[in-house]
């Protein structure tokens, strides 16, 4: 699956602080002390993405990673992280995402790079992807969680970062819903394996599934419950 970039109009504020873009939290709406820091640290004039993920824990496909640069003069109510949000909410958001922000970028890290360099770096790979999908090039970078990929500007993990950064939760769910579409896609090619209802992890249908039917071309080799159906391993 190629790296998508789509993007709306070029309208909206150039300057964006993390001030205005981290949710508040904690009592009184106090936004958590390290996150005061940052905005203090990151006041600047240009554009912010954030960048999340969605993939990492599954046996089969790629990982997917998006980045979002919203517009100011456009808000979207209702982001968050994408894993409290219904299915329908996401797709909902996922099209308003693509409308309203200013640019967005969604890439992968193939089964064969996952198996090749890890998921960790693999991650790391399709975060970098996305961030390069970019049409706009972002002043700062924010990360969800706690590990950066190599990247050419000012980057900073946030740990939580999809339920306190608007641009993080827009990007999880652009993120999340791409991949959740890929395993729909995939069902109607493997549909032995049931990867439209469990995503592609590991739950004991999906298990169920290896042992009766072996691994697909689709799936992780390097990931320990495939790797012992393909060594003959039985639970």
């Amino acid at each position: 699956m190629p790296s998508r970039n789509s993007f709306s109009p070029e309208s909206g504020a150039s300057r964006a602080s993390l001030s205005r873009l981290v949710r508040p939290a904690g009592r009184r709406g106090q936004t958590p002390a390290s996150l005061q820091q940052l905005a203090r640290q990151w006041e600047i004039n240009g554009l912010i993405a954030g960048v999340d993920e969605a993939g990492r824990g599954p046996l089969a496909g790629p990982v997917l990673a998006a980045a979002v640069i919203l517009d100011e003069l456009h808000p979207i109510k209702g982001l968050a992280d994408s894993k409290k949000l219904t299915e329908r909410k996401r797709e909902q958001l996922f099209d308003e995402i693509r409308a309203k922000s200013l640019c967005f970028s969604v890439a992968q890290a193939s089964v064969q790079e996952i198996d090749t360099l890890n998921i960790l770096q693999a991650t790391l790979l399709a975060m970098r992807r996305a961030v390069e999908g970019l049409r706009l090039s972002p002043k700062l970078v924010l990360v969800d969680g706690n590990r950066l990929p190599v990247l050419p500007m000012r980057a900073e993990a946030i740990v939580k970062g999809d339920a306190l950064v608007a641009a993080i939760s827009a990007a999880s769910i652009l993120a999340k819903v791409t991949r959740d579409r890929w395993c729909r896609e995939v069902d109607a090619v493997y549909p032995a394996y049931g990867f439209a209802r469990h995503k592609g992890y590991g739950t004991a249908a999906h298990l169920s599934a290896l042992q009766a039917h072996g691994a697909c071309p689709v799936h992780r080799t390097s990931f320990r419950p495939v790797t012992e159906v393909l060594q003959g391993v039985t639970p």
